[in-house]
């Protein structure tokens, strides 16, 4: 009740033009598009003052500029009151009452590739116990809206409609692929356990959000096991904290619980998924793609998709786990075709990054300069190399396998 009333009151003081608060989903910690945004306001805007509220555990992924917050707290409150500007990921933020002159700027999590949104409610399995009233009513708190390309802006537009402004600029936080060095690269490596020389596979399937139960389509161990010493995966399941990890060989690493999903995309050579809208971020870094979902049918039936990956490839496609393997020890997880896919792929989804998107926001939304969206020529598009990208020798003898891309 007090807490409520400190609220109130300072909802009747003047906001703070000079003060940005950012918050993500779950109250997390430091990543994704806000810190990358956060970043660019200290590098472009230094004379506004940010905050970030996120659960005091995770106080410690903060940068020490910025003013760390409890959410609920009276701290906390009184910056959501008087904040001029919100950043946040979430559809809506928990306890806001807008005020006149408030700048609310929504990053959405990707591209959308499967239904999103209005569009959801045709997809009951998947909408699951969605209040659409509650998500149009955020929506309503938009000022901006910052998306990485074309199918993005025009599908987010359709189905979560609203009086928001569309910045078209790229997405801040592949920012990094382009700003990172090989020693970065090296750096963060090293941290996740990855041998020098090794090629290290980010296994990133979508989720199921329509089943209860996870569904394992890889057997991960075996992979690798016929891959041969030279190969490691990453294996990003999103898994639940209280379900056990993928494995206990040092060859595959259950990096579900990792913060940063942009860190794991820097230190992998290559990425396998299905429907994940991660692999339009990934293919910013003009790094192998490879599909692979044996349950191809039964995700777009109860799923939706806009765009099937398996239509507009982004590299090599597997129907199989054995042609998968097949792929990356027959070298065509980068083979000239599978560049070629991919090339075409990343002019569609990532034509504007060029490690400047997050300049581009700020610059617009709290400078008050115009930047016109438009695509980055290829030479300004160059995102730090993998560490390992040559094509590996056959190593493992698999009956032949039609080719599908």
């Amino acid at each position: 009740m007090l807490l409520g009333a400190h609220y109130r009151v300072q909802r009747l003081l003047p906001l703070d033009t000079g003060r940005v608060l950012f918050t993500v989903a779950d109250d997390g910690g430091y990543g994704g598009d806000p810190a990358a945004l956060e970043s660019a306001v200290r590098d472009h805007a230094p004379h506004v003052r940010t905050a970030w509220a996120a659960r005091r555990e995770l106080h410690h992924t903060l940068p020490t500029a910025t003013r760390r917050l409890v959410p609920g707290t009276a701290a906390h409150l009184t910056a959501l009151a008087r904040s001029a500007y919100l950043v946040t990921d979430r559809h809506r933020v928990p306890g806001l009452v807008k005020r006149k002159g408030q700048i609310l700027v929504h990053t959405p999590p990707g591209t959308p590739l499967a239904y999103t949104g209005l569009d959801l409610q045709d997809r009951p399995a998947a909408a699951r116990d969605t209040d659409f009233a509650e998500l149009l009513a955020g929506v309503d708190q938009w000022d901006h809206v910052v998306t990485g390309d074309r199918h993005a802006t025009l599908t987010y537009e359709r189905v979560l409609p609203g009086r928001y402004r569309t910045l078209e600029y790229g997405r801040p936080r592949t920012d990094r692929f382009h700003t990172a060095t090989p020693a970065d690269v090296a750096v963060l490596r090293d941290s996740l356990g990855v041998p020098s020389g090794a090629v290290a596979i980010l296994y990133a399937p979508a989720p199921r959000d329509y089943r209860r139960a996870p569904v394992r389509t890889l057997d991960l161990e075996r992979v690798v096991r016929r891959l041969g010493p030279r190969f490691m995966i990453l294996s990003l399941t999103g898994r639940s904290p209280d379900e056990p990890p993928e494995a206990a060989s040092d060859r595959v690493v259950d990096v579900s619980a990792h913060p940063d999903v942009m860190t794991l995309c820097l230190a992998s050579d290559a990425l396998v998924t299905d429907f994940s809208p991660l692999m339009c971020d990934y293919a910013g870094l003009d790094r192998p793609i490879v599909l692979h979902a044996e349950d191809r049918e039964a995700y777009a039936a109860a799923r939706g998709l806009y765009v099937d990956p398996w239509t507009v490839p982004p590299g090599a496609v597997a129907d199989s786990e054995d042609e998968l393997i097949e792929i990356f020890a027959g070298g065509r997880w980068c083979g000239p075709r599978a560049t070629r896919l991919r090339a075409a792929f990343r002019d569609r989804f990532c034509p504007h990054d060029d490690g400047r998107a997050a300049e581009r926001v700020v610059r617009t939304v709290l400078l008050g300069e115009f930047a016109e969206p438009r695509s980055v020529p290829p030479e300004r598009r160059r995102p730090v190399p993998a560490a390992a990208v040559a094509p590996v020798a056959p190593v493992v003898s698999l009956p032949p396998q039609p080719a599908v891309f």
